[in-house]
């Protein structure tokens, strides 16, 4: 709760001004919003006082004439009003449409290009959150509160300069009760804004459970757990409505603290023009008009209390996203064709290469590895769980960066390699296979966007998918449900093969995933996997030893560190080895 203390200062305004970079390019459309405001303010502020001379002119007797060229005017005044009216919305909402768009993307693009350390503190639904809720909150601040609180600032003003030219006394009088309304203003903004945040995170919070609880439905419906995750979102909304209900006898209480001020403030101005009527320091008309302006600015200064509040909400809303947008990002850029000195041979040397976790900098998970793997090779790595394997993996795809030593392709450091090019020569088919809930087709092709049919029916026939692609009624374009539910593992894997052939990657990761499968499905993908590791640099995360019994190297790992190395022929051969331990306990 303590970010919800921060108070508003010059340099937290100056960071939420930037959000207003956005509508830059939109700047003339915009400036001609300010104008149609101006117009629309301006004739507001006619309008009392014309209304004023009407009084007057019938009140002194005039002739018609007089009377009909005033009401002419006032008729004037309010088309100008209308039309100025019109254009300022249409502006200002055509403006900000296009300025959310541009924060939108801007937004997520800035998530996408994130490093993974950023994403183990945070949760999907949360990230979701900032995406959708708190960017549609600020769909008004970007654009229309700031003007909004332009037309009130002229109104009071230009209403305030008015009133002391028809009554000095009057006006000073009036502005007596002024102080004690932005008095309640600050006050109530304050908690409003503080209740606002929180119903944000807690906003936040709900969708979170909703997120991960429709992702996990499978393990949701086996375990039973649909009660206990109604309960978990019930407990969730019914803080937030307790928080908006707070929020709302506060502002109640503030509309009616306005209130009471404002009309209180009419009442003491009548009373007081009434006086000065009958001693003849004031017009009728001019009563009238000053009753008017005061009603104008008695509603405009109320009106500013709920910009106030607005802008408590925007400040709320986005001292989330600028703090993602302070996170830095990965250099990652689109890759068109790679140059020569960026073409990788597949030749991987660790060098003293240490890492622990960003989050858990008192927890070692490698510690001094020294490795080299030959191009062309197929490498298992092996150990129990916790040994390292799967972060040997991320150093790897530089998902992380290592603590101390440094980690060379084809003799080159790896933080000399542009992050792209790296990656994009690199292909991961994982042990829990994540499918996109489009078709078939479309996950084979996020191997590599663009690809012809040819290409994608070719990668699906060398990863023994075809067979049973082409026996769906729908084929390629058969919905594979979130996450892919609606194929098997086998089949799963077989699409995450299939994906991996299109890439052609000269480094190929498998994190071996056949000890699930049926035996029909494990010989498929074990297939599949053969052919696809031919003429490549394979890295076999390895759970069944059985399957790497004809690996060139295997690396065993142990608390961190690569405690054997060589052909399973040479490990098995030495004496209380692990890796002789480990294969004693499976085949037996």
């Amino acid at each position: 709760m303590e970010d919800q203390k921060k108070k508003i200062t010059l340099p937290g305004l100056r960071k939420l001004f930037k959000l207003y970079s956005y509508i830059k390019p939109y700047k003339y459309e915009y400036a001609l919003g300010i104008l149609f405001l101006l117009g629309s303010s301006g004739a507001s502020l006619a309008f009392p006082k014309l209304l004023g001379q009407l009084v007057d002119l019938g009140n002194q007797g005039k002739l018609a004439l007089e009377i009909n060229r005033i009401a002419l005017i006032l008729v004037a005044v309010l088309v100008v009003q209308s039309i100025c009216s019109y254009f300022r919305i249409y502006l200002f909402v055509h403006v900000a449409e296009k300025t959310l768009a541009d924060l939108r993307q801007s937004t997520f693009n800035h998530l996408i290009r994130l490093p993974m350390k950023f994403f183990l503190h945070r949760r999907v639904g949360e990230l979701n959150s900032r995406i959708s809720s708190d960017i549609t909150l600020l769909q008004d601040a970007l654009t229309s509160t700031l003007a909004e609180f332009l037309r009130q600032l002229i109104i009071i003003i230009g209403g305030v300069t008015l009133l002391m030219f028809t009554s000095f006394k009057l006006t000073l009088f009036m502005l007596a009760v002024v102080p004690v309304i932005m008095v309640l203003v600050v006050v109530f903004g304050r908690y409003i804004r503080k209740l606002s945040k929180q119903a944000q995170s807690q906003v936040a919070d709900s969708n979170t459970i909703v997120e991960e609880t429709l992702q996990g439905i499978q393990s949701v419906k086996t375990f039973t757990n649909e009660f206990f995750e109604m309960a978990r979102y019930k407990g969730k909304t019914i803080e937030i409505a307790q928080t908006g209900i707070k929020n709302g006898k506060l502002r109640g209480a503030f509309s009616s603290f306005t209130i009471f001020g404002i009309f209180g403030a009419m009442t003491a101005v009548i009373w007081r023009g009434s006086a000065l009527l009958a001693a003849g320091e004031l017009a009728t008309g001019e009563l009238f008009s000053f009753v008017i302006y005061s009603m104008f600015i008695g509603g405009t200064i109320g009106g500013m209390a709920d910009v106030f509040t607005r802008v408590q909400k925007f400040i709320g809303a986005t001292e989330d996203l600028l703090e993602i947008f302070n996170e830095p990002e990965e250099t990652v850029e689109e890759i068109d064709q790679l140059s020569p000195d960026q073409i990788l041979h597949g030749s991987i040397r660790f060098n003293k290469v240490s890492f622990h976790y960003p989050s858990r900098p008192e927890m070692q998970v490698l510690t001094d590895l020294n490795v080299t793997i030959q191009p062309d090779t197929l490498v298992a790595l092996v150990g129990p769980s916790g040994a390292g394997k799967s972060t040997f993996v991320s150093l790897l795809l530089r998902l992380y960066d290592p603590v101390a030593g440094e980690i060379s392709f084809d003799e080159k450091q790896s933080m000399t390699i542009p992050l792209s090019a790296l990656r994009s020569q690199m292909a991961v088919v994982p042990q829990d296979i994540f499918l996109f809930g489009g078709t078939i087709r479309e996950n084979i092709e996020y191997g590599r966007p663009g690809s012809s049919e040819e290409m994608i029916e070719a990668a699906a026939r060398k990863a023994n998918a075809w067979d049973f692609i082409s026996n769906f009624p729908d084929g390629m374009d058969t919905l594979v449900g979130e996450r892919g539910t609606q194929l098997s593992g086998g089949q799963r894997q077989r699409i995450a093969i299939a994906r991996a052939v299109l890439k052609d990657p000269k480094i190929l990761i498998l994190d071996e995933a056949t000890s699930s499968l049926d035996s029909e499905s494990e010989r498929l993908v074990q297939d599949a996997l053969e052919k696809l590791m031919k003429g490549r640099t394979s890295i076999v995360i390895a759970h069944r030893l059985s399957t790497i019994r004809q690996a060139d190297h295997i690396l065993v790992l142990n608390n961190g560190q690569i405690v054997e190395q060589g052909t399973h022929d040479q490990l098995i051969l030495l004496q209380d080895g692990l890796y002789r331990n480990l294969s004693a306990l499976q085949f037996s």
